[in-house]
């Protein structure tokens, strides 16, 4: 954890793979390596890793959370909603289940409701605050497409602006929370 906090990314991978090695039926080094592989933008060896924690320990929920936002915002949405399945079953009190929800709404551009549920999980989240920074970054991104909305002429739709955007920017909202500096864990 000292060497992806420092940056050392190789030294980091490394641990993580020693960590999988001698504790070979914890989901935890995998979930690690995801993050990391995440952070430096290596999203199918990130997704790998979050996939292979989820298989040695499906209540793993941030690494399941985690798996579930790669794939739904690199554009295979019905992958990431069949994968964040579980976290639907989580009591109210958890922001997950209302994240999940929030962008199930998203994916069928029902942007208040996806707003509610965000906004609902946000209030629930405690100690992760990146997690919260993240979907406030969504809401943020969710206000500019309706403020594109109100000011678009007929011939263009939202998406297309907000597709443009993402484009200048080359970083996909959602993405762009794998490509942070520092880690994600």
């Amino acid at each position: 954890m000292a060497a992806s906090a420092q940056g050392d990314a190789a030294t980091a991978l490394a641990l993580f793979q020693e960590a999988a090695r001698e504790q070979p039926h914890s989901g935890v080094p995998y979930f690690l390596m995801g993050a990391e592989y995440a952070a430096l933008g290596q999203m199918g060896e990130a997704e790998a890793g979050f996939a292979n924690a989820v298989l040695m320990e499906p209540g793993l929920t941030m690494a399941r959370y985690q798996l579930g936002l790669l794939q739904f915002s690199s554009g295979r949405p019905a992958l990431g909603l069949v994968t964040w399945q579980p976290l639907l079953t989580l009591g109210p009190e958890d922001p997950l289940p209302h994240l999940v929800r929030g962008f199930e709404a998203l994916g069928h551009d029902q942007f208040d409701i996806a707003r509610q549920h965000f906004q609902d999980g946000v209030a629930r989240i405690t100690a992760n605050t990146a997690l919260a920074e993240d979907i406030h970054r969504v809401i943020q991104e969710m206000d500019k497409v309706d403020a594109i909305k109100s000011a678009t002429p007929p011939s263009t739709t939202p998406h297309q602006e907000v597709e443009a955007d993402a484009e200048d920017n080359h970083t996909h909202v959602l993405l762009a929370n794998y490509q942070q500096q520092g880690p994600l864990h």
